[in-house]
């Protein structure tokens, strides 16, 4: 069953068209992965889909309901949370504090209990520095006090942009083990990363943005062995 689908999507910025009929859907329970090149769209399409842009054109269905042109914490409601390119985390406020505001909207507390719980056993070094300022942290712990505060929000679609940006590759691997763990509770995934390769290795599909215009689409193993996507994004040339 597809949980996100995009049809359509036209986004303009002034005089710059963006993203040009952009088509694709989410299945649920999967990681889905964007990949192309810097300035092909990826941040675009998961900005216009959160609600921080409005499209021009197209439509934008949620779990069968139309979300193109709503307020960000309206769709947020709905399920639908946002990690964005670096993190977005509020670096004077503490990380129990920005992770309070992961639950801003929510009023079942016995289930924001649990979830935080949840939230802290996936990330242990979190735990551990929750009375310290959130701008004191790494940049991996930034980006787990990011993903744990938008679990927070009890998603059930995830939009995760650039989650691996400027991590230590041992860091990185810890960041795509945990939302290999994410998925495997039940959470979707839309992935945008700039590591293409370790985005198809886990992902079950994928969707290829080149211009603002969606190329190619398939199952991540495929795209992962043809040729031009090989060469393009995952480094791979011919001999």
């Amino acid at each position: 069953m597809a949980l996100l689908e995009v049809s359509g999507l036209d986004v303009h910025y002034g005089g710059i068209h963006a993203l040009k009929g952009v088509s694709f859907t989410v299945e649920e329970g999967k990681i889905v992965a964007l990949i192309g090149a810097n300035g092909a769209g990826k941040t675009t399409t998961l900005r216009a889909i959160s609600g921080l842009l409005k499209p021009s054109r197209g439509s934008i269905l949620f779990n069968g309901r139309p979300i193109q042109g709503l307020a960000a914490h309206t769709i947020v409601e709905y399920g639908l949370a946002h990690v964005p390119e670096g993190r977005g985390i509020f670096a004077n406020l503490t990380v129990d504090e920005n992770l309070q505001l992961g639950a801003y909207l929510r009023n079942d507390a016995a289930a924001v209990a649990r979830d935080r719980d949840r939230a802290l056993e996936l990330f242990p070094r979190i735990r551990e520095r929750l009375g310290q300022n959130a701008g004191t942290l790494s940049g991996g712990e930034q980006q787990m006090l990011a993903i744990a505060r938008a679990l927070l929000t009890r998603p059930r679609l995830l939009l995760l942009d650039e989650p691996s940006l400027g991590l230590a590759p041992q860091m990185v691997q810890l960041i795509f083990k945990i939302i290999k763990t994410i998925v495997g509770e039940g959470t979707t995934i839309l992935l945008v990363e700039q590591n293409a390769h370790m985005a198809l290795g886990i992902a079950a599909a994928g969707h290829v943005l080149e211009g603002g215009t969606l190329v190619t689409s398939g199952p991540a193993a495929e795209l992962a062995r043809d040729d031009k996507i090989r060469k393009a994004y995952l480094g791979v040339h011919s001999a």
